[in-house]
């Protein structure tokens, strides 16, 4: 039986939710420890308590962001009825804000704070590659049980080729905030399914 958390870490938990939420809107520097604890509604005695500064807040706000993005990302990859190729096309279809029905601003959080912090905080940059590492990871692994399956091809060592089409769909989220259509997603897509072998869905 599953133990409940403890007001602690319940606590620290609300703190950087807060944190993601807030920094997924406006990036890091711009937001104050004030504003975050006031979105927590928590004492500022209390951000001292579980973290030292700003940057080991930011840090750990990666860390538990990388987190929830591999559970989900796992949930993606198991789900029922279906090949890995089409549970892959329907996580990425989800990168896509318009086919997203809630928290997209979270979900691209390693997006907005990717080239902010990667030159601001040693830590960050680390907590954002030891993130998006385990990605690539979880996405090669996927790849292979699609290439056995036969439900999509590889040509190049998995994860050369996860590495390759985790960036083509960070530059699509990129390219699309600033473009503001659909057509970034959709041509990561078109590469994507190319790159893959697979048909569209």
């Amino acid at each position: 039986m599953m133990q409940p958390k403890s007001p602690e870490t319940n606590t620290r938990a609300i703190i950087l939710a807060a944190g993601r939420r807030i920094m997924a809107q406006k990036g890091f520097s711009a937001v104050g420890l004030n504003e975050i604890l006031a979105n927590a509604g928590v004492p500022k005695g209390s951000f001292y308590h579980y973290f030292t500064s700003k940057d080991a807040f930011g840090e750990a706000v990666l860390s538990s962001y990388f987190d929830r993005y591999h559970v989900e990302m796992d949930a993606a990859c198991a789900m029922p009825g279906l090949n890995m190729a089409e549970r892959l096309i329907l996580w990425w279809q989800k990168w896509n804000p318009d086919n997203e029905e809630h928290d997209f601003q979270e979900r691209g959080l390693a997006v907005k704070l990717g080239a902010e912090v990667a030159d601001l905080s040693e830590a960050m940059r680390l907590a954002l590659k030891a993130g998006t590492e385990r990605v690539i990871a979880r996405l090669a692994d996927a790849l292979v049980s699609g290439a056995i399956e036969g439900s999509l091809t590889i040509d190049d060592d998995p994860r050369h080729v996860a590495a390759s089409l985790y960036s083509l769909w960070l530059g699509a989220s990129v390219m699309g905030r600033i473009v503001r259509t659909d057509e970034p997603f959709e041509q990561a897509m078109r590469t994507t399914q190319r790159t893959l072998g697979i048909s569209t869905y």
